[in-house]
């Protein structure tokens, strides 16, 4: 189960497409999930839900807890080789998540925002179960842009502090009130 979680690092928890593969039950993969996740092996990024009359994704997105696991679970041996690789938007994604989590100040949580349409965030910060900042994360660093989806998710949300985290070093403005930032800036904004 565990390689079959590397291969779907970042993608919305599908117990029955696991429990398939494996040739077990919906509750038994759960408990395997559980026991992933208490044990701090994998790591669950819960969606938000808003009462704003939108069908929403109600499944947890999971992540391998350590990016050198995940690599070495998929046989991915150098950077060079990640980036060929095409989990490697994921695996960006899932480090920056693991990073922001482990530097929030106490009484923020994280989350995401989907619909069922397309439109996400991939990384919510709330604080007191209030969504206060919007970060789309970001591994190509030549267009790092957001798309319209995070924008219009931005709005419904009514979410002013929109970033944009990517593997470079600049800080620049974007359209729509969005900031392009590196990871250590936002690191350091959060704290």
């Amino acid at each position: 189960m565990f390689s079959m979680l590397a291969h779907l690092h970042g993608q919305p928890w599908n117990a029955s497409q696991i429990g398939r593969s494996l040739d077990v039950g919906i509750h038994t993969v759960n408990r395997y999930l559980d026991a992933l996740a208490q044990t701090y092996l994998v790591c669950r990024l819960q969606p938000y839900f808003a009462n704003l009359g939108k069908r929403l994704r109600k499944a947890p997105k999971v992540y391998l807890a350590d990016s050198g696991l995940l690599h070495a679970i998929l046989d991915i041996p150098a950077h060079k080789d990640l980036l060929l690789n095409p989990v490697a938007g994921f695996s960006w994604e899932g480090f920056v998540i693991q990073q922001v989590t482990a530097c929030l100040p106490p009484g923020w949580e994280t989350s995401f925002w989907r619909t069922s349409g397309g439109a996400e965030i991939d990384l919510l910060l709330l604080r007191a179960g209030q969504p206060q900042i919007a970060i789309e994360i970001k591994l190509n660093s030549t267009d790092p842009r957001p798309r319209r989806g995070f924008h219009e998710s931005c709005a419904e949300l009514r979410l002013d502090r929109r970033w944009v985290v990517y593997p470079g070093d600049n800080i620049l403005p974007l359209a729509h009130g969005c900031e392009l930032l590196s990871l250590p800036e936002l690191l350091d904004r959060l704290k």
